[in-house]
């Protein structure tokens, strides 16, 4: 009894572990009406690094990819509101950036115990946050708007791990790798699908299995696993909206 109570107790264990494992955020699927346009403007105010399929830009191990869509609906207000970027010094950069015709959504202010905080508009509808964080430089952020934020983040780490935590004390959170995923408090927001942040990204070990325990779980699987070049990819949403694409790249 004492061996199996054991052997029982060692199964759960593994299991939790196979479920909490940290999975890598992958990248972010935008949409814009021309995608060389948008891959320029990313490498010209932001600092991307050119993707070797050339198609594509990268944040460290983040890639940022577009439909080309003639309009897109901003993503302002969606469930996947904004993208952050941490820069030395946010008062400059928004300087530039309005130099440059950039559309500002709001001008930098203080919030007390964070940073620096300013709002700007990329040309294709996609709200960016530019944060003033030394500890965490360039890709920052992605921020939410979701009805139970607590909720929220309990579903996200069930699923790709993370490690829980609260920005500079104050917001909770996951990180995955340093970058933050952030939820706001927010009944009613518009689904992701056709917005200009049109769905996140995370990599995965196996898509098969991770579509199969999806489907365990009731979650809802909008895309069956298919290849596309040598990805293969599936899509699943979570319970308020936001797209979710798993990645099983030749190397995790």
């Amino acid at each position: 009894m004492i061996a199996a109570a054991t052997l029982g107790a060692l199964a759960c264990a593994v299991s939790t572990q196979a479920q909490t494992e940290t999975l890598p955020y992958d990248h972010m699927h935008l949409a814009a009406a021309n995608r060389q346009q948008a891959m320029d403007w990313y490498l010209r105010h932001f600092g991307a690094a050119r993707h070797e399929l050339g198609d594509r830009v990268a944040f460290g191990r983040v890639t940022f990819s577009w439909f080309e869509r003639a309009t897109s609906i901003a993503s302002d207000g969606s469930v996947i509101d904004h993208i952050g970027f941490s820069v030395p010094d946010v008062d400059v950069k928004l300087a530039e950036l309005q130099a440059a015709g950039v559309k500002v959504l709001a001008a930098g202010r203080n919030v007390p115990g964070l940073f620096t905080v300013a709002f700007i508009e990329d040309p294709w509808g996609v709200k960016i946050e530019l944060v003033q964080d030394p500890e965490t430089l360039g890709f920052h952020h992605i921020h939410m708007r979701l009805p139970d934020p607590e909720k929220s983040l309990a579903w996200y780490q069930a699923r790709f791990g993370g490690e829980r935590a609260k920005l500079k004390g104050r917001l909770d959170g996951l990180r995955y790798d340093g970058l933050w995923l952030l939820v706001q408090q927010a009944d009613g927001a518009p689904r992701s699908e056709g917005r200009a942040i049109d769905h996140l990204g995370w990599r995965v070990r196996s898509l098969e299995a991770t579509i199969a325990g999806a489907r365990s779980r009731g979650d809802r699987i909008t895309m069956e696993p298919r290849m596309i070049r040598d990805v293969q990819v599936g899509v699943i949403e979570d319970p308020d909206g936001v797209r979710i694409e798993l990645a099983q790249r030749p190397q995790f």
